[in-house]
């Protein structure tokens, strides 16, 4: 291929940046030309691209978001929408696309894919929900984000006593939740992969622990739990005599500058995704497996299933009492 595009969709994830001038840098080293697509896939549609060169990427890597904008495309998901965009793709003669997003911008890339335009999925998502993947752009970040938020809620939730009920993103996984929960200390940690009984997990477990001499808590929600924070919080208070308050860090977990490790796999990936195309290789998805970046199928990849670590979540119960 001599001619390819990248864009972002879905939800924003630090590392986007540092996988966008690993496409662009390792194109334009080979003598393939780079097209920056603006708003996903709205902007296929619609033709909103920007050529790039090596220049265009610079200073971006340590930089969190995406400069190419994301944006849901209602339009893109109706089959008129998906022939505007493989207008709009041979009109610039652009012969493969790097996707960059989570399982919905994967399912774009697979109806692209069957309507003749290859292309190649990188996973940046901060949920690490990817099922192929043991690891996706943006997730370190975000949990390091929400270790740094939490620790310092802590510090008031230490000088006062209090029970601090904190939620975290997790719409559909609990991976953020409970790992960020270890990292924590978290007394209990609620996620969309058990089924919540909040007698049992948390106001049994913090008896337990005032039994001890424990007088301030950690309680760390998945989003997708059903929980209402706020209500847990006055029911906590309630039932146990602990002030208790609640905090929702919502779209603070996206944000901020990428970790080393986001960075560098974001590099690899966007590295690998190129390659492949140049080798007229579409239909895939990128994927972190060990320390490995290898690739599926995309009809492959995008069903598959992942489960949460069940034996990570009884360690962090086991631990935090």
């Amino acid at each position: 291929m001599k001619t390819i595009a990248v864009l972002t969709s879905g939800g924003d994830a630090p590392g986007m940046n540092a996988a966008i001038r690993a496409v662009v840098r390792t194109a334009c080293e080979n003598g393939v030309k780079v097209y920056g697509v603006v708003r996903g896939y709205n902007g296929l549609i619609n033709g909103d691209f920007i050529e790039m060169d090596l220049r265009s990427v610079s200073d971006i890597i340590n930089r969190g978001g995406t400069i190419l904008y994301s944006a849901r495309s209602t339009e893109f998901a109706t089959e008129e929408g998906m022939r505007k965009a493989v207008r709009t793709c041979r009109e610039k003669g652009i012969e493969g696309v790097v996707v960059i997003g989570g399982d919905g911008s994967f399912r774009g890339a697979r109806d692209l894919s069957e309507r003749g335009i290859p292309c190649v999925g990188v996973p940046g998502t901060i949920d690490n929900d990817i099922a192929c993947c043991d690891y996706t752009i943006g997730y370190d970040t975000c949990l390091n984000t929400i270790m740094d938020m939490v620790d310092r809620i802590r510090d008031t939730s230490e000088s006062h006593d209090r029970c601090a009920v904190i939620e975290v993103m997790g719409r559909r996984a609990g991976y953020l939740a409970l790992n960020a929960g270890i990292a924590c200390g978290a007394t209990s940690i609620l996620i969309p992969e058990v089924e919540v009984d909040i007698e049992k997990h948390v106001i049994e477990r913090m008896r337990k622990t005032q039994r001890t001499d424990k007088k301030h808590f950690i309680i760390i929600v998945a989003e997708g739990c059903g929980v209402d924070v706020h209500e847990l919080a006055k029911h906590i208070q309630a039932e146990t005599g602990v002030e208790s308050r609640a905090t929702v860090l919502g779209h603070t977990q996206r944000g901020g500058y990428p970790t080393v490790k986001d960075r560098v796999m974001a590099t690899r990936m966007g590295n690998y995704a190129v390659k492949l195309l140049m080798n007229n290789i579409g239909n895939r998805v990128v994927a972190a497996q060990k320390e490995d970046v290898v690739d599926y199928d995309i009809f492959e990849a995008l069903n598959m299933t992942k489960t949460i670590d069940m034996n990570l979540y009884n360690i962090a119960h086991e631990v935090s009492i």
